[in-house]
């Protein structure tokens, strides 16, 4: 079976951050990792090349597929800033009616600039997300 493409790194996460770019996108990639490590209490950790990640569970599927993955996390794209808080299996859309403008991808969010989204309701979607992942699969701190 083969692994998850995405995998943790070595790279320092400040280390990235700072290579992001336009100004824009860094200073809102410094304000997201902020939240993050506030709302989980995690350090952040690098999954790939761009994704900064907060925890990891580890998902078996009846398949027999499974794996590590962040439990939650960002990654500040040139297009947009790509959140990744919703393991796709609750529905939070009283949470997201809140929070401003954004995209839904399958198990990710979609914000142009965290101008455009209420930074309070982002930390309370993060934290539902994480809540019920747990509930699922075992979260453990990176």
């Amino acid at each position: 079976m083969a692994e998850n493409k995405t995998q943790p790194t070595a790279q320092a996460v400040s280390e990235f951050i700072a290579t992001v770019e336009p100004q824009r996108r860094h200073d809102d990639a410094v304000t997201l990792n902020a939240l993050f490590q506030k709302v989980t209490d995690w350090e952040p950790r690098m999954w790939g090349p761009s994704i900064i990640g907060y925890g990891q569970y580890h998902y078996s599927y009846d398949s027999g597929r499974e794996g590590d993955f962040l439990a939650t996390g960002f990654s500040p794209r040139k297009a947009n800033l790509v959140i990744y808080i919703m393991p796709g299996y609750a529905d939070f859309s009283d949470i997201l009616g809140r929070l401003g403008k954004h995209k839904l991808g399958k198990s990710c969010l979609y914000i142009n600039k965290l101008a455009d989204v209420d930074i309070e309701v982002l930390g309370e979607l993060v934290r539902a997300g994480l809540d019920d992942l747990s509930s699922r699969w075992p979260v453990t701190a990176t």
